[in-house]
């Protein structure tokens, strides 16, 4: 041994004192805490990964921090997927695909150059900002694909929050008042939950970014350089989504464009309503050529374009309008029909109903609240004015109506005033033979003054139920005949079939009533409301629905003969197609003095 290695010892410990007061002296960095592990806040909030404790003295030691690292890094990688998803979701159903997440979001990029070159406390507040926006984002996208499913059109953020009720409604109404407490509890919980999530990841994902600074920055700008090449060369996996997105700036530009032209659209109803020409007509100038007749205008639910025309659907309803056809015309009735384009689709009965009756278009709800405000001459306000009793026969009517107003009837028959004892159909109403036969009691017994009635017929409504067998109708009664008819759907039929056999259902009954109750004095009116949903349309469908005129009394039909309507119940492709708003203002000047066959 010689005289030094004894001192090596205490160097040694001089050396490690001396770098450990060091250490403590030094200050703390942004990313990470005095004591240089991360705290429990930062774990929490993604701004700092489980430090490695180092290999220890025992293989124990070294797993334990590895245990920690896997769930860190699952973490991680799910908040990643989340926000990706939030940037890069599309808004229309049409679009929903793997291959759309495979796309460079601009924003996501942006947002990452301006959290790497923040310090910590800044970049946390800047990303719980950017979380809680994409959040709320992804939140009316998820809302915009819903509609896009049933309406076939994103989300109003200024016109549709009454869709949301009316969906609530509809569910209680279909399914149960379980059901309905049930998805609103879970949209509420959604709603709430995904901007909490959306903000957390985003959180953790700068957090991740700050502490692997140069690995980000190369990343980031490589990903920069691929977005300029991509929309350069209008790169796209998915048709119409290009791999160089701006899907959350696009949107939020589009919203504020909705939000305006919603502000300003009240400004534009009020200069529609100042030009109608029918406000001030006198009621002995009003329909005169229907004079004594009894006028149904029916919409029959979900009567679209695409169940006469589909080839899967079309077979079996066309064959019921043709059908139809030769038997009202061996019973003396003539008909045409055309197709008019709704203000709808999949839904919203109430805006084609509006739409039809007062010739001014009503597409989203906004504008309907502040059409059925107005003092709007409807069709059957003229139908009133002019001498006719009006009503409205709403089978599905369980509540206050204060709108009925805007409709002049001199009475609305709701669900109770029909008189239904049986089990309730589609929707929770009454079937349609019911309906026509409790209106026909009402309205149209003998001596009966002529009558002017709004009808919906809702058998073919969402959910499309089974309908009941047509049966005869001195054996309806209070509907009781059909207890006991089976309402659960068969477990091999299809939506489209489920569809088909409720709008054959529908028109059968209607051919019948004319059958039935016709004379001399009946004029029907029959049409779709709107399309059905997506479901049953497929892509890229129209908003067409057929109509149809129906009288005994060829001079009717010799008015509208220069409307170039199609001869029978069943319009052809070729058939003349006019805004369903115009059809008042055709309908009144056709059927009033000025001409025999104005158009």
């Amino acid at each position: 041994m010689t005289h030094d290695e004894p001192s090596r010892p205490q160097r040694d410990e001089t050396a490690r004192a001396t770098s450990d007061a060091e250490a403590e002296a030094a200050p703390p960095t942004d990313d990470a805490p005095a004591s240089g592990r991360p705290t429990d806040d930062a774990l929490a909030s993604g701004d700092a990964e489980p430090a490695d404790d180092g290999p220890g003295e025992a293989v124990t030691d070294g797993a334990a921090p590895r245990r920690r690292r896997v769930p860190a890094l699952v973490v991680t990688a799910l908040a990643a997927v989340l926000v990706l998803v939030a940037l890069t979701l599309p808004n229309e159903v049409d679009l929903l695909a793997p291959a759309a997440f495979l796309r460079i979001p601009v924003e996501g990029l942006v947002a990452v150059a301006l959290l790497l070159v923040l310090p910590a406390r800044p970049r946390r507040v800047l990303a719980t900002l950017l979380g809680a926006l994409l959040g709320l984002v992804l939140v009316l996208t998820i809302v915009d694909l819903g509609f896009s499913t049933v309406l076939d059109r994103p989300f109003d953020l200024i016109a549709d929050w009454a869709f949301l009720a009316a969906g609530a409604e509809f569910l209680a109404e279909s399914y149960g008042r379980a059901a309905q407490v049930g998805a609103v509890v879970a949209a509420v919980a959604a709603v709430v939950a995904v901007p909490v999530l959306v903000t957390l990841s985003v959180r953790r994902l700068a957090g991740v970014a700050a502490r692997h600074r140069v690995a980000s920055t190369r990343a980031a700008t490589a990903l920069a350089a691929a977005w300029v090449v991509c929309a350069v060369l209008g790169a796209q996996v998915v048709p119409g989504l290009p791999v160089a997105a701006d899907t959350v700036a696009t949107g939020v530009y589009d919203r504020a464009g909705q939000v305006r032209s919603g502000l300003h659209d009240q400004e534009r109803l009020r200069t529609q309503l100042a030009g109608d020409p029918f406000q001030d007509a006198p009621g002995d100038q009003l329909l005169t050529g229907l004079r004594g007749k009894d006028v149904l205008v029916t919409f029959v639910e979900s009567y679209g374009r695409v169940a006469v025309e589909d080839p899967e659907l079309a077979p079996e309803v066309d064959a019921v309008l043709d059908d139809g056809t030769r038997q009202l015309r061996a019973a003396g009735y003539g008909s045409r029909s055309a197709f008019l384009t709704s203000s709808t689709t999949g839904g919203g009965s109430w805006l084609a109903h509006a739409t039809l009756m007062s010739g001014i278009r009503a597409d989203n709800q906004l504008r309907y609240t502040n059409l059925v405000r107005s003092d709007r001459l409807t069709l059957n306000g003229a139908f009133r004015r002019a001498g006719w009793r009006t009503s409205l026969v709403m089978p599905a009517l369980t509540r206050a109506w204060p709108e009925a107003d805007f409709f002049a009837p001199d009475r609305v028959y709701g669900a109770e005033d029909l008189g239904y004892r049986g089990p309730t159909f589609s929707f929770s109403s009454p079937p349609d033979q019911f309906t026509l036969e409790a209106f026909q009691r009402a309205e149209r017994a003998p001596g009966h003054a002529p009558v002017m009635a709004e009808i919906p017929l809702l058998s073919s409504h969402i959910p499309w139920s089974p309908v009941p067998k047509l049966v005869d109708w001195d054996d309806l009664g209070d509907g009781s005949v059909f207890t006991g008819t089976n309402r659960a759907p068969r477990a091999d039929e299809g939506t489209r079939r489920a569809y088909r056999k409720s709008i054959v259902y529908s028109l059968r009954t209607l051919i019948s009533y004319v059958q039935r109750y016709g004379d001399e004095n009946l004029v029907l009116v029959f049409l779709g409301d709107h399309q059905p949903a997506r479901s049953i349309t497929g892509e890229g469908a129209d908003k067409d629905v057929p109509i149809t005129i129906v009288a005994k009394d060829p001079a009717v039909l010799d008015r509208i003969s220069g409307w170039g309507w199609q001869d029978g119940l069943n319009p052809a492709p070729d058939a003349p197609v006019w805004p369903m708003e115009s059809f008042r203002d055709r309908f009144l000047r056709t059927f009033g003095p000025q001409s025999r066959t104005h158009s």
